[in-house]
């Protein structure tokens, strides 16, 4: 479906984008990744996807707080494999206080990596795709970018801003064939998250699956995390023909979370 396309996701060494980088290539797609890990690990992965898949993959060490090193990012793929057609921003951190607690370095650095990455990445990548008449940008939000929870200012306020910036693009965008929306998951089984499944487990004296039905049943009505995959897959869709006519909307994908 997404043959000879190519696809920059960020924050993909692991996790959500990890999983995004696969489905995408699984498509076709030639794939830049992105993040931080250990050196070793990420070859691993990037190999793993050309193997696997039969594509191009690269990797790029932007720091997403960095401007002028996301658009050397983008400039990667455009020398790699001569376009940058599709932009997953999914790079992340996460920290938790209450407002009143909440350290001003941590406020800068979410919403330098969860926000403004995001902006300077699409900044870089539209004159590209405008030129060439085509393109497809997918923000990864959050639930938190449609509701609120305490303790996550910082994070609410980010991935509310990506919502934001969502339509402003689409909007902008709208007769160029270039479309930008927003997958909002919940609760997704990643690495991280099984890690704060453990460590409820153990300072409650859980089992881990409990800890796990604990945590689900806070937010998720299905009792079920969804996967990085199903994260793909949303992707995909949004880049193919039958996605084509979506453009600024806020895709949930979170077990009815929003819907509450």
């Amino acid at each position: 479906m997404l043959k000879g396309k190519s696809a920059i996701v960020t924050g993909s060494t692991s996790g959500i984008g990890l999983g995004i980088a696969h489905v995408l290539a699984s498509h076709g797609a030639n794939i830049v990744i992105n993040g931080f890990g250990d050196a070793t690990a990420i070859e691993v992965e990037r190999a793993s996807i050309e193997k696997t898949h039969g594509v191009k993959c690269v990797y790029s060490p932007a720091d997403m707080s960095k401007p002028e090193q996301i658009r050397e990012m983008v400039k990667l793929a455009e020398t790699s494999f001569g376009a940058a057609d599709i932009l997953v921003n999914n790079a992340g951190i996460q920290f938790t206080a209450r407002t009143e607690d909440f350290p001003e370095d941590k406020w800068d650095a979410i919403i330098s990596i969860n926000l403004a990455s995001a902006f300077h990445a699409m900044k870089a990548i539209l004159p590209g795709m405008q030129k060439r008449g085509f393109g497809r940008i997918i923000n990864i939000a959050s639930a938190h970018g449609l509701v609120g929870s305490p303790e996550k200012i910082a994070y609410v306020a980010a991935k509310h801003g990506i919502v934001g910036m969502t339509k402003v693009v689409a909007l902008e965008n709208a007769t160029a064939n270039i479309t930008c929306n927003a997958i909002c998951p919940g609760w997704v089984l990643t690495p991280l998250v099984q890690k704060q499944i453990e460590d409820r487990a153990a300072k409650e004296g859980i089992t881990a699956e409990v800890a796990a039905k604990e945590m689900l049943s806070e937010k998720q009505p299905s009792l079920r995390f969804a996967t990085p995959e199903q994260m793909g897959a949303a992707v995909v869709f949004l880049c193919s023909d039958a996605g084509s006519s979506i453009t600024g909307v806020s895709l949930p994908i979170d077990g009815g979370w929003t819907a509450q």
